[in-house]
């Protein structure tokens, strides 16, 4: 597989020329070689993040900055900031970015992305390695607000499944939609009855088991942001969750009325 795209920490030949010459400068330690991402990807990366007028997108490792330009120029986002820790990739995304006419919405920074505060992020682009996305993940799940649309060109996240895959001339995209934490013990309350839920999590899936009449039922869910899905006893729930609450999303087929608070 072609090496991800190197963006982090890449030894510009210049410096290697200027060691050999005895006038080296300090440069910045880079973790992989850089290789920008083909156009068509980068397209169908934003496409498959859904990039809207009122997203922040952030692209970490952002080399000459394609992602984030093409997310305000094609795709219109409010703003999108790139991030890259070599300054040459820096200054020729920034000359880009004013060739592109999109200056006043995109901007980019020099530094380590693992000291850079995402949390503001709608929508996360990245083609990094497979080590640096596990690195990532943690911050990813912990920072995020959920709903927020995760998008990796050719590397996945270890046992994190995406919630879409997507296939352009051989370079797979991945997309992750940051679930909300759900896991612990719920009271639901619906048709006048409360029912105990609890719920154990891992990433976007759910189960469980829900006490109904004194008999133990087993409970299947799905998230995908902020929206869960749940499976109790052949009924079919729907809500949206709300840090401790949920509240029932009227659907064709789902229960209607229902609301849970976690105890």
């Amino acid at each position: 597989m072609t090496p991800a795209r190197p963006r982090l920490r890449v030894l510009p030949f210049v410096l290697l020329l200027a060691a050999a010459t005895g006038h080296a400068q300090t440069a910045p330690k880079l973790d992989v070689p850089y290789v920008p991402t083909p156009e068509a990807v980068v397209q169908r990366m934003l496409e498959l993040a859904d990039v809207q007028p009122d997203d922040y997108v952030i692209d970490l490792g952002s080399g000459d900055g394609r992602i984030a330009i093409s997310a305000v120029k094609d795709f219109r986002a409010r703003e999108a900031l790139g991030v890259d820790i070599d300054p040459d990739r820096v200054r020729e995304a920034e000359a880009n970015a004013e060739a592109a006419g999109v200056q006043d919405r995109v901007r980019f920074e020099q530094g380590d992305l693992f000291e850079k505060d995402i949390s503001d992020a709608t929508v996360l682009t990245m083609y990094l390695l497979p080590r640096i996305n596990l690195q990532l993940r943690p911050v990813i799940l912990d920072t995020l607000e959920p709903g927020t649309r995760v998008v990796s060109h050719a590397f996945m996240m270890d046992d994190w499944d995406a919630d879409e895959t997507a296939n352009v001339g051989g370079n797979y995209v991945f997309l992750w939609i940051v679930p909300a934490k759900v896991d612990g013990h719920w009271e639901l309350e619906t048709e006048g009855r409360s029912v105990d839920l609890d719920l154990q999590q891992r990433f976007q899936q759910v189960e469980g088991t829900a006490r109904i009449d004194g008999q133990s039922v087993p409970v299947e869910g799905r998230l995908r942001g902020a929206q869960l899905q749940l499976d109790i006893g052949g009924q079919r729930y729907v809500g949206q969750v709300d840090d401790d609450r949920i509240q029932a999303v009227e659907g064709e087929g789902a229960v209607a009325g229902w609301s849970a608070e976690r105890s």
